[in-house]
């Protein structure tokens, strides 16, 4: 789940698994489809997944074409335990509330339903509402945040 949340966008990719491979195919979509002409970096923010790494890309596809896309990219991880300030993951909750709370009975017909889905809210440009502020994020990563630090 790719998700520009200002923009009120979102792109999803269906896989079996999430496996290194498919991370790495991800970033590269990402890079080379989605945002091709882009020439600023490319502001990711992940989950700690094991998989969520350059490492990933190497193994995939060698140096070179790892060392391409990263040229291209930057992570930002959320912590540990902040799933919620995944905004990934918050679009993924509402897709499974809105389109996936039933059985599917096959691949095919879970990617249509998604893609379908995917358009419905891009074409609403449906925005996650944001409400999570810098004191709140001072207040449950308090260890993160020192009280003599003021901004």
């Amino acid at each position: 789940m790719f998700v520009e949340p200002k923009a009120g966008t979102r792109h999803v990719l269906v896989t079996n698994r999430r496996t290194k491979q498919d991370f790495a195919f991800a970033m590269r979509y990402l890079v080379d489809v989605i945002y091709p002409e882009v020439e600023c970096s490319i502001d990711v923010v992940l989950d700690n997944l094991n998989t969520h790494n350059y490492r990933s890309l190497v193994e995939s596809f060698g140096k070179l074409e790892a060392d391409r896309i990263m040229s291209r990219l930057e992570f930002h991880y959320t912590p540990k335990h902040g799933s919620r300030l995944n905004m990934a993951e918050i679009e993924l909750s509402i897709l499974s509330k809105q389109c996936l709370s039933r059985r599917i009975p096959s691949e095919w017909i879970l990617t249509t339903e998604i893609v379908t889905w995917k358009d419905a809210r891009n074409e609403k440009k449906s925005k996650i509402r944001w409400n999570f502020t810098v004191e709140d994020a001072r207040k449950v990563f308090i260890e993160y945040y020192p009280t003599s630090l003021t901004c």
